[in-house]
């Protein structure tokens, strides 16, 4: 069943059907899914590693694997597992069609993914590159990792991304700016709530880290919060994060640094500063582009 015309994205799960307190129940057994969906994924990693003898050296190594890139792999396929979880919750618990997770038009709007995406990759291409303009000329800029692993490890590593980064960083949509929005959505009238809680929640999933890290999680987040609600559907928040961890994760991979256990919550000051001009001037620009596209903002 779907939600009434007129509904919002965040309304989307205001179908009619389950008691008034459901969401919880939903809510519990998703967020309970999804942890042990990332188990299994590290544990059978593990298991990966053990048989083919591929296990850190050290033993109070973080890694599943030696090997940078297959360990790397391992995180990103635990993360993406939470696609398919929060569509069957939509589904099966909510009793509406999943693809109402994805826009307001019960799909993902792949001519507007695609046009979001030609805007977030050069825009983050230009965001990064001033960042490390800033970085350079106040000295704070420091090579880490190993330096360059060749170009076999190197190929190898940007297919893999390539092919596994997408899915990890529209995963993060799915279940923060996606299906938390919407469970929360139909408890109170008001998407705000929602927006600011997802929010937070998705910096702290980020782990401790700098405090402007957390701060510059924040910020995004709302902002790509509010471009949800505003464009009706995640494309343009997975078109941006996808553009973001692509580059990224390619510049880790070409200094050797895919090893790191630094997050975006380790992120410096000037990220932060950046990020304060970046996230609006991409929000309100795909908003704009939004508008005059005529794209769907309510189910129709």
């Amino acid at each position: 069943m779907r939600a009434a015309a007129g509904a919002r994205y965040d309304q989307q799960g205001r179908n009619g059907r389950g008691g008034r307190f459901a969401w919880l129940g939903e809510l519990s057994l998703v967020v309970f899914l999804v942890a042990v969906g990332l188990l299994v994924v590290v544990v059978i990693g593990a298991v990966l590693a053990a048989v083919l003898d591929a296990e850190p050296a050290s033993a109070d190594s973080e890694m599943t694997f030696e090997d940078p890139v297959a360990d790397t792999a391992i995180q990103l396929v635990g993360i993406a597992i939470g696609i398919p979880i929060v569509l069957w919750g939509a589904r099966y618990l909510n009793k509406r069609p999943a693809g109402t997770v994805s826009s307001v038009l019960g799909r993902l709007r792949w001519k507007w993914l695609g046009l979001c995406t030609a805007v977030a990759l050069p825009l983050v291409a230009v965001q990064f590159g001033v960042l490390f303009a800033w970085a350079w000329a106040d000295g704070s800029a420091e090579p880490t990792g190993d330096g360059f692993p060749g170009w076999t490890t190197l190929l190898v590593s940007l297919a893999m991304l390539a092919a596994l980064v997408p899915f990890q960083a529209a995963a993060e949509e799915y279940v923060f700016r996606g299906w938390l929005v919407q469970v929360i959505g139909r408890a109170v009238r008001s998407p705000w709530p929602a927006v600011v809680v997802s929010s937070f929640l998705f910096a702290l999933a980020h782990g401790f880290g700098e405090p402007s890290g957390f701060v510059l999680l924040l910020y995004s987040a709302l902002w790509w919060g509010w471009l949800v609600i505003r464009t009706g559907g995640l494309e343009a928040a997975i078109s941006l994060h996808t553009a973001n961890n692509l580059l990224a994760f390619g510049l880790a991979a070409g200094f050797g640094d895919l090893a790191s256990t630094e997050t975006a919550a380790d992120a410096p000051w000037q990220a932060t500063v950046v990020e304060f001009v970046f996230a609006p001037l991409y929000c309100l620009g795909i908003a704009w582009l939004a508008k005059r596209r005529g794209v769907e903002r309510v189910t129709p």
